[in-house]
């Protein structure tokens, strides 16, 4: 898999640089400094603001009570944890698969047990991923109506319509595969810890069941995701405006929503290198935005991501260093 990441990642990087050669370097270029520091840093507090929903909606998944015992976390848990999650999944070289473990292990470091945060991330996964059809759904209606001749509604609409089952189907290997789902357990508990715990890797079974449980919160987690991937189509209109594009907040709505429907599909890719490039400037040609503004955008959200995820990254690191100190032992290299 690491071969695979590395390989794809490489694939990727050499299919966005030709792609903005293609459209010129200097126009892609000065299309994004038109956003200018200002613009630049209203993206980035866009994106903190965003962490709120995406924060809540993990925790809400959690019930409160496990039977008679109370469990309580603080909210700034699984704000951290979020933060973590996508820091990891957008500057790390690996796919967002490592964000997930990056996240959840990173709630453990502050008094989650490893079954749950294992159990509540992939619940939480499942709900966003439910919310982001939904979102794409959106996208395509809006795409219809805009383009009805449009090429790329029927592909996106097919994905869809494979995505529902395909969710089901992870929802189900999650009800039954403790085995697999005990080896990312062993990743987000560490080596120390789980040595403890190998035996009872069917608590995770048991959290997994509790979580899908609570169908109400797992719905209403669900629908705060969604105000989520629509938070995140606004940011994209921010970001399409401050380089001048004239495209409604509707049609920007529409792109995002289509975009993540494509960049779910390649979620194997480190950081969708070159998909994310290639799906702007064809969804953007959808809607009339320029290539070299849709390329622009495209790199406006990459140092975005940056600028967010690295001070993120180097924070969960120094709390990862000083839990080791503390132990008096060394982290393992795998």
């Amino acid at each position: 898999m690491k071969t695979l990441s590395a390989a794809l990642a490489l694939i990727g990087f050499l299919l966005a640089t030709a792609l903005i050669g293609w459209f010129g370097f200097s126009e892609v270029l000065a299309a994004t400094l038109t956003a200018g520091w200002s613009g630049f840093f209203l993206l980035a507090a866009w994106q903190m603001v965003l962490f709120v929903p995406l924060a809540a909606a993990w925790g809400i998944i959690v019930p409160t009570r496990d039977g008679k015992k109370p469990r309580i976390f603080p909210w700034g848990i699984f704000l951290w944890g979020r933060m973590v999650r996508d820091a990891a999944g957008n500057c790390l070289p690996f796919s967002h698969m490592g964000g997930f473990v990056a996240g959840a292990r990173a709630v453990t470091l502050h008094g989650m047990a490893w079954p749950l945060a294992t159990a509540s991330t992939l619940v939480d996964v499942t709900a966003e991923v439910l919310a982001q059809i939904a979102f794409a759904a959106i996208g395509v209606v809006i795409l219809v109506a805009h383009a009805p001749d449009s090429t790329l509604a029927m592909p996106v609409a097919i994905g869809l319509a494979v995505a529902l089952p395909a969710l089901g189907a992870f929802i189900g290997l999650q009800q039954g595969a403790v085995t697999i789902f005990g080896k990312l357990g062993q990743r987000i508990a560490g080596e120390w810890s789980f040595l403890r715990a190998q035996e009872r890797v069917a608590v995770l079974q048991i959290e997994l069941s509790l979580l899908y449980g609570h169908t109400g919160r797992l719905a209403l987690g669900s629908a705060i995701h969604l105000l989520a991937w629509i938070g995140t189509g606004v940011g994209g209109w921010i970001a399409f405006r401050l380089l001048g594009a004239d495209i409604s907040l509707v049609d920007a709505l529409a792109i995002e929503g289509l975009l993540h429907a494509v960049l779910a599909v390649a979620f194997l890719v480190p950081g969708y290198a070159g998909v994310q490039e290639v799906s702007y400037v064809a969804l953007g040609a959808a809607f009339g935005v320029p290539p070299e503004i849709a390329l622009g955008v495209s790199l406006l959200r990459r140092a975005r991501d940056i600028a967010v995820g690295i001070p993120i990254l180097l924070v969960w690191q120094l709390v990862e260093a000083r839990r080791w100190r503390q132990r008096g032992t060394r982290p393992s290299s795998g």
